[in-house]
């Protein structure tokens, strides 16, 4: 393995070291500590810059371009550490010891064997589903086969969290509400709640976000074979996590530079702020749903094109370019139409991403015995030169993940429409684990709207009503 291994560890290592060169001399920003509520920002539509709470989980330094995990850097990660490891780290808040890292590999090898959950699921015409969709439905699933949450004896005990409505009516009075909100964080019943029950919700946490982390990779494995018209393969115990989902999705044992692949890869998407699908996760979590519904939505909002699937658009462009040499025409017509180019630009980093800076190079060292993705490869890296040659120091447009995660997947057999679904596979760790830390505080999101429609408007009865 350690031999084998030699060459894309090589690869990762140095993409380390250029990515600490070009970011050294960028200042990291002060630690906030714990913030004091309520707290003033600037919010703009879609609760753009709103603050809804705090995390130790994960940090996105978009102005240094960099990104850290429980306050270890990514890159050491992906240059160290296994999914596995990461996925420890994520939900548990530490890296384990030999031994914990173990009983973890242990739980996830058999929380990897979904038979029921499968058997239901091939009931159902996933060859003509969405892939998110049916990964979706499987996760249903999986909290059906190992749990008893359907039973009305399990519904949530809505004395064990702060309620939150009682104290935002004030808040919609209008035009703008209340001059201030009038908060109660530390009144609430929830102050109440036993050590015990607390400790008991925090395993029951736990138990869930290890099933899921296991659970959704068999899934979507198996959604790839039944929609190849094969039958879903059963885990292999003496897998690691990133291979098992290789062997399960094609059937062949990957080789150990696959397998090192695909555990970069995952860990790279493991966490990434709050995004769209983590803060949709939030929302359910924070109403008293349970993990597997919270997962769920995380899921819905990642099957989104503005969320997920710009590494397949990416692709798409690519081949729509047909080769380097057509990179600078193409690229000046679809600026002249005020066209963004897919895989550059993000909403947070203003420099290159980080998670590109090892994706690239991984890219660069997969494609040299394929010619087809190695033409693909040229012309990426034309499209690269001469769009951040145009806008880099401009506006701050570099390639972000998806940029070259695409032709990463590729090269690994994961066939297009399971890009996005291998995104989820990885992210489940850090949607589990920001559920888990939002629930130990947890307060109901509650947004305000304003109305800008009219009042006092008189009803007309129907008979009376023109055409």
């Amino acid at each position: 393995m350690a031999n084998s291994n030699k060459g894309i560890s090589k690869v990762v290592t140095k993409a380390i070291e250029e990515a600490r060169r070009e970011i050294g001399g960028v200042p990291e920003p002060p630690s906030k500590g714990r913030l004091k509520w309520p707290i003033q920002c600037t919010v703009g539509p879609g609760l753009e810059g709103a603050i809804a709470c705090e995390s130790q989980v994960g940090f996105v330094n978009g102005s240094q371009g960099s990104l850290v995990y429980r306050g270890y850097d990514v890159l050491e990660l992906c240059g160290h550490s296994t999914f596995e490891e990461v996925s420890f780290l994520l939900i548990h808040g530490r890296l384990p010891t030999k031994t914990q890292l173990q009983k973890f590999k242990k739980k996830l090898a058999d929380f990897r064997r979904i038979p029921s959950t499968l058997r239901q699921l091939m009931g159902f015409p996933v060859e003509k589903m969405n892939a998110m969709s049916a990964i979706r439905l499987g996760t249903n699933m999986m909290r059906q086969e190992f749990t008893h949450l359907d039973e009305m004896e399990a519904k949530r005990d809505p004395e064990t969290a702060i309620s939150a409505d009682e104290d935002s009516i004030p808040m919609e009075m209008p035009p703008l509400g209340e001059a201030h909100a009038i908060y109660e964080f530390r009144k609430g019943r929830a102050a109440k709640i036993a050590k015990s029950d607390k400790a008991m919700a925090e395993a029951a946490g736990i138990a869930s976000a290890t099933h899921l982390i296991a659970g959704t990779a068999t899934i979507t494995a198996a959604v790839s074979r039944i929609r190849e018209g094969l039958m879903p393969l059963e885990p292999d115990a003496e897998l690691s996590h990133a291979a098992n989902y290789l062997y399960m999705m094609t059937g062949q044992r990957p080789s150990a530079t696959e397998e090192k692949i695909m555990d970069v890869a995952l860990i790279l998407h493991a966490d990434h702020g709050m995004n769209a699908s983590t803060f949709a996760s939030l929302v359910v979590a924070s109403t008293l749903s349970d993990m597997y519904m919270s997962i769920s939505s995380g899921i819905a909002a990642l099957n989104g094109p503005l969320h997920g699937g710009a590494n397949e658009r990416v692709i798409q462009t690519l081949e729509e370019i047909d080769g380097p040499e057509n990179v600078k025409a193409w690229y000046a017509n679809k600026k002249a139409q005020g066209e963004k180019v897919p895989g550059f630009g993000h909403r947070v980093y203003k420099r290159y991403d980080p998670r590109a800076r090892i994706l690239g190079p991984i890219a660069k060292h997969m494609t040299g015995r394929n010619d087809g993705a190695q033409r693909l490869l040229e012309t990426a890296q034309e499209l690269e030169k001469v769009v951040i040659g145009d806008l880099g120091s401009e506006k701050g447009i570099y390639p972000n993940v998806d940029f070259y995660s695409g032709l990463v997947y590729s090269c690994l057999g994961i066939p297009t429409y399971l890009f996005t679904p291998t995104f989820a596979v990885a992210r489940v760790a850090g949607w589990t684990a920001r559920v888990m830390e939002y629930m130990k505080n947890n307060r109901i999101f509650r947004p305000r709207a304003i109305y800008t429609g009219r009042l006092n408007k008189q009803y007309v009865p129907l008979d009376e009503r023109g055409g």
